[in-house]
């Protein structure tokens, strides 16, 4: 990333049409080394280590160009890091360690424009609020870079900082998620996408300001305080780009997941389930931003959560159509389940889906509640999930009458994660007791009072 001498990110232009460029960039240079690739397979070549390479050299240019451009791109690698554990394994190594490093680097900002960015949201007198400041940041991401520093207090800090110019970039991609939305209206016919739209760009604009981060971050904080099962750190300071909070020393979610024992696994994997069931509950808001970056684990087992940009607002709590459409899928009750997807406007109007087509699609989030326990393996999620992506099964079929209602975006976004995030550490759980305690509608109220007492 190039920085101007006033400390202007000069990479990240206001329009939208380089970022653009960049972006392409990624399946054109796929599709030249497929076809240099195929000239020196013709040639002769091992296949095996031809395709190897290619992998390899593709996930290095992923890693480059979304971790380069950060903003909505790289938010967009972070997502798809969550489900790396869907591909093939044959080809997944160079691509799963390319989409796990979005979760904690990229490359960082210059010392001075960060201490720019401190001038301007705190003051120039910024430094007398601090005992001590590393300026080599701990970890960069996709809008801003964290610092560990020592409070006036004493108190040692996480203090992060946004990227000159987040704002921009995040936007251009946005507006370039658009154009690609609108060709993937034209392979799946009638899907309503506007909507859907205008509410991730309300969620993208909320994690650029640092102080409703930082007033998400407070409610979760006082819930969850003294709790026995998660670690939520307490804001400090914040302004709209700077926002300040305790610092947590913990393991990586990461670090679980390439090298966490079996019942580390378990236990984080169940966890991490609890945490995204029980605080809309309990908080009355969604964290919305399921990736290992996000989570770690403390000496004493709790769960970690930092980093609460991304929120969806659920003062309710998660809907109650939610819990009896998981539930009724899971009971195979597809009359009823169709007639309720229907009413709530998750099957476009003059669409018809079979029994067998929604059950094959909704295996993902049935599966794990068919069993007391389940276990999510790579295996069974790249067979589902490799049969989704086929033209021909009828999982894709299906997802072509099917409709996502706005207001369901950043749950299914959770939900999509939390499978992913499971997957990802091989874990096993009573994920079944999860739901019926804290998903509104997944049992009726005397089945989830014996349920819950058990």
């Amino acid at each position: 990333m190039k920085f101007s001498h006033d400390g202007r990110v000069s990479d990240i232009p206001r329009k939208g049409a380089a970022r653009t460029r960049k972006l392409a960039s990624i399946p054109l240079g796929m599709a030249g080394r497929a076809a240099v690739g195929y000239g020196r397979k013709l040639a002769g070549g091992n296949k095996g280590e031809i395709n190897a390479q290619l992998s390899q050299k593709a996930a290095d240019q992923l890693f480059s160009v979304l971790g380069e451009l950060k903003g909505g791109a790289m938010k967009f690698g972070q997502a798809l890091s969550v489900m790396e554990a869907a591909i093939p394994d044959e080809y997944a190594e160079p691509y799963r360690e390319a989409l796990t490093k979005l979760q904690a680097e990229a490359p960082p900002m210059p010392a001075a424009t960060m201490h720019l960015v401190l001038d301007q949201q705190l003051g120039t007198k910024w430094r007398e609020r601090f005992a001590s400041f590393d300026d080599k940041p701990t970890a960069s991401a996709s809008i801003g870079q964290v610092h560990r520093a020592v409070w006036s207090d004493g108190r040692d800090v996480a203090v992060k900082v946004q990227y000159p110019g987040a704002d921009e970039a995040l936007r251009a991609d946005l507006k370039t998620l658009a154009r690609f939305a609108n060709m993937m209206a034209t392979i799946v016919p009638g899907t309503d996408v506007k909507p859907v739209l205008a509410e991730l760009n309300e969620r993208m604009e909320e994690e650029l300001d640092y102080r409703i981060e930082a007033n998400n971050q407070r409610r979760f904080a006082k819930e969850f305080e003294g709790d026995p099962d998660f670690a939520i750190p307490r804001v400090v300071a914040s302004s709209p780009k700077v926002v300040v909070t305790e610092w947590m020393t913990a393991k990586p979610l990461r670090e679980i997941i390439k090298h966490g024992t079996r019942e580390e696994r378990n236990h984080i994997g169940r966890l991490f389930a609890l945490f995204a069931f029980s605080s809309p509950a309990r908080v009355g808001s969604l964290h919305c931003d399921p990736h290992p970056g996000n989570f770690m684990v403390l000496d004493d087992g709790r769960l970690g959560i930092i980093d609460f940009g991304a929120c969806a607002p659920l003062p309710d709590g998660l809907p109650i159509a939610l819990g009896r459409m998981v539930r009724l899928a899971s009971e195979e009750r597809f009359d009823e389940l169709i007639d309720l997807l229907q009413k709530n406007k998750f099957v476009l109007a003059g669409r018809t889906v079979t029994e067998r087509e929604i059950d094959e699609y909704l295996r993902p989030f049935t599966d794990p509640i068919k069993s007391e326990s389940f276990h999510f393996t790579r295996s069974w999620l790249q067979r589902v999930a490799g049969t989704a992506a086929d033209f021909n099964s009828s999982q894709f079929k299906t997802a072509r009458s099917l409709n996502l209602p706005p207001e369901y975006l950043m749950i299914f976004r959770v939900l999509l994660g939390g499978v992913g995030i499971a997957t990802q550490l091989d874990a096993e759980a009573d994920y079944m007791r999860i739901l019926s305690e804290w998903l509104p509608g997944f049992t009726e109220p005397g089945e989830r009072a014996l349920h819950t007492s058990v």
